[in-house]
């Protein structure tokens, strides 16, 4: 492909994400992927280029742009080779009109900047959220240590005991480590909030909202694969990949349990008063998670935001009738929103008279309200907060 026939594939690319956005259909990466298919002529080197230029594009425009020409014409403003890509060639983008109103550069649409300052996020910190994600992964001390990994370029994480860093393209689905289960994929800042709980070998954990179960293998492995561990989730096709990554992982503690959305307390009322820690890695904004998904703050609106502080409260009520006495209910938001993180963890605790926030002991983040903030900035890792609320 020719520059501006990659230019050209990239605007076509971010029409179809910037509809999805708007109407809510599929992700960036999925699309991306189906065009790729579409496109089988486009070499490794074709798709790569053309999906940086998606990326940049998407990472330089806080609102949602009118079209991916607006997008592409924003990019070329600052970069003199996407410009001169606007050659009007067979397979190229038209020439550019001196009347065209190119996107507006921005962090994100102008609400969310406000929000994300009354959380106490300065401008470095929010044009952080945009860089571009290292590749972080886990080795799972159940069937390895991390010096025993020898992947090329990773480096060992000083402040995560088993993370390793690897360069943001790194492939690793294929490597050996992988595929024997000594390795997951999974952000530093998301295994440290899973040390955060604290478990032991023995206990008994609910992984409330456990998706896919990135943090119920990294629970497994905490608990030295001893103990009764419960993952749940509402959504069928995720918990389903659990069980796959569990048998390669090794886990066999792992039981998981798909919960009817507005049902969940009736189908766990066996698990009421019994559990030492619940883990609530809570449905949320994901803007902490910018750097990977960063077409999500196009999605976002006050109203969504509204809703998932609705259904964090609950979920956090729910777990509440989980915890034995004495046991503990970890809060966790893979977002930087105060409304979504501390407000969230305040409210419980002004709900639960009998309640208490308890001290989390990690190896970086910074206190914020009653719980611990990571920031890609700060720490180096996607954005979290996490709280340890404990029953007296």
């Amino acid at each position: 492909m020719t520059p501006p026939a990659r230019v050209q594939a990239a605007i076509d690319l971010l029409d179809l994400i910037i509809a999805a956005a708007r109407e809510g259909g599929a992700a960036a990466d999925t699309i991306i992927a189906r065009g790729f298919a579409a496109r089988r002529y486009a070499g490794s080197k074709d798709r790569r280029a053309v999906r940086n230029l998606v990326y940049d594009a998407i990472r330089l425009c806080g609102e949602l742009p009118r079209d991916g020409r607006a997008a592409m014409l924003a990019l070329a403003q600052r970069l003199p080779g996407v410009a001169a890509a606007f050659d009007g060639s067979t397979y190229g983008p038209p020439a550019i009109n001196p009347n065209e109103k190119p996107a507006t550069p921005g962090i994100a649409p102008a609400w969310l900047v406000t929000a994300l300052a009354a959380s106490g996020l300065d401008d470095a910190e929010q044009d952080a959220l945009l860089e571009r994600a290292p590749l972080d992964i886990r080795v799972n001390r159940l069937l390895a240590t991390r010096e025993e990994i020898i992947i090329e370029g990773a480096e060992p994480l000083a402040f995560a005991p088993d993370a390793l860093r690897l360069p943001p393209d790194t492939s690793v689905d294929k490597h050996p480590a992988y595929e024997a289960g000594l390795i997951e994929v999974q952000d530093a800042g998301s295994q440290l909030v899973t040390l955060a709980c604290g478990v032991q070998p023995g206990m008994r954990v609910i992984d409330l909202c456990a998706g896919a179960g990135g943090k119920t293998l990294a629970l497994a492995a905490a608990m030295a694969n001893q103990g009764d561990l419960l993952a749940t989730d509402t959504d069928r096709g995720r918990l389903q990949r659990l069980s796959p990554r569990a048998e390669r992982a090794g886990v066999t503690i792992a039981r998981t349990l798909l919960l009817n959305p507005g049902h969940e307390a009736e189908m766990l009322g066996d698990e009421i008063g019994r559990a030492d820690v619940v883990l609530i890695d809570a449905p949320c904004s994901g803007t902490g998670t910018w750097r990977r998904n960063p077409e999500a703050r196009w999605r976002l609106t006050a109203d969504r935001l509204t809703k998932l502080e609705a259904t964090q409260s609950r979920l956090l009520d729910l777990a509440a009738t989980l915890v034995r006495s004495g046991g503990a209910v970890v809060y966790v938001v893979c977002s930087l929103l105060d409304a979504e993180g501390a407000d969230q963890a305040a409210a419980f605790l002004d709900r639960h008279p009998g309640w208490q926030s308890a001290a989390i002991d990690l190896p970086a983040g910074a206190r914020h309200g009653a719980g611990i903030r990571l920031t890609p900035a700060a720490h180096s890792t996607d954005g979290f907060f996490v709280a340890m609320l404990r029953a007296t």
